[in-house]
């Protein structure tokens, strides 16, 4: 556990030098969420955690188990439902035939709502992005990009299994294909075309210099993922005068 002590110091840290009362984070079934979640009652205590429940078209699946990652650690909950306020947006924006365009206002709404519950509170939003999903740009900017600290991030994805695993997040949630439920059916790997383990691997191996051993094709897609996505990662680019 020297690992999960390392990282629920720092939020904690983190959060003294903020000022902050504690972590308000959303609650979506996931193993990384659950995994955060884990880590701010290691740091500051369950009472000073909020999670969020933000039903948006989601499957029912989603609260049971956030539900259940909430009763195991003790941390209180928020259900704040945001369909309506989802299908209000969608209607006023002109139409789209690229799906993630409307998939994509769900992340934002729950943006926004962590940030209300945030500021009611003065707490810090807690992100649950991890070093695979920031290397390739697998996550909404000004969404769940829009967070206030990273305990994950530099964690690749199987290392946020295995720490889950330790820190005692339910199996039933460390099994579950990961998904940002974004559409029935939506998982992270099938809309990526490339297993969590596999990207792990490739980008390792780009990190290290070394990718005689890696498939040419699988290679050339997530050298083109990370490319494609620098915006992400990196500041709003200013004009200099």
């Amino acid at each position: 556990m020297m690992l999960a002590n390392r990282i629920s110091a720092w939020m904690r840290d983190y959060a003294d030098s903020a000022g902050a009362g504690g972590f308000v984070f959303g609650l979506s079934g996931g193993v990384d969420s659950a995994t955060a979640a884990a880590l701010a009652t290691r740091a500051v205590g369950p009472d000073r955690t909020l999670a969020a429940l933000m039903p948006c078209q989601s499957q029912p699946q989603d609260a049971v188990l956030g539900e259940l990652v909430a009763d195991t650690f003790g941390i209180p909950t928020v259900t704040v439902e945001l369909t309506a306020a989802y299908e209000a947006m969608v209607a006023a924006l002109p139409a789209s035939d690229r799906r993630l365009a409307a998939a994509n206002i769900k992340v934002r709404l729950r943006m926004i709502a962590l940030y209300y519950l945030s500021n009611s509170r003065n707490y810090l939003v807690l992100g649950s992005g991890n070093q695979t999903e920031l290397a390739v740009g697998y996550f909404t900017k000004h969404g769940d990009g829009g967070v206030d600290l990273l305990p994950l991030g530099d964690l690749n994805k199987t290392q946020v299994w295995d720490l889950a695993g330790e820190l005692g997040v339910p199996q039933e949630v460390v099994d579950r294909p990961p998904s940002a439920g974004l559409w029935p059916g939506q998982t992270d790997e099938g809309e990526m075309g490339i297993t969590y383990r596999e990207l792990d691997r490739v980008l390792a191996a780009i990190e290290d210099g070394n990718t005689a051993a890696i498939d040419p094709s699988a290679l050339q897609k997530v050298r083109g993922m990370v490319a494609r996505s620098g915006h992400k990662r990196a500041r709003p680019p200013v004009f200099r005068i």
